[in-house]
């Protein structure tokens, strides 16, 4: 008798112990179908988004809000940003979004300063509004062989 009730403790330590471990995965993973709940995809087209990297934050007024999710190219040669925003940040239609670099030579963010208007962004809309990454090697290099343009 006494050994059955030693198994059916360990047991239950047991399927206590892994249940714990399966909400802390929740917790600290990215599991799609809960993070998707509390954030959504807001889309931006850039020029130019060198540096920038899946993983990179997202901010309004220097607090992160989001992450960059994906990077790809669209049919117009443009570079499209998909920024996955906690769900409680709106975005008017009249919104900018840059890409700065955190720091002097710190890592490329996403930088979304929020305009007036009353319209917002829903999921999955582009933002067209936006200010490419500044090039410093092309600068570097046009300004030390003189085609500047004045």
């Amino acid at each position: 008798m006494g050994s059955a009730r030693i198994e059916i403790l360990v047991g239950s330590f047991l399927i206590i112990g892994f249940l714990a471990l399966g909400w802390l995965a929740l917790q600290l993973g990215e599991v799609p179908w809960v993070t998707e709940s509390k954030s959504y995809i807001l889309n931006a087209e850039f020029n130019n988004i060198s540096g920038v990297k899946v993983g990179a934050d997202v901010q309004i007024a220097g607090v992160t809000i989001g992450k960059v999710r994906h990077l790809k190219l669209n049919e117009d040669s443009l570079a499209v940003v998909g920024m996955q925003l906690d769900r409680s940040v709106t975005v008017p239609v009249d919104s900018v979004a840059s890409v700065k670099s955190q720091g002097i030579i710190g890592d490329k963010i996403i930088q979304i300063t929020l305009g007036g208007d009353s319209e917002l962004y829903k999921p999955e809309d582009t933002v067209v509004d936006t200010e490419s990454a500044v090039d410093l090697e092309s600068l570097i290099s046009k300004f030390a062989f003189g085609q500047v343009d004045k």
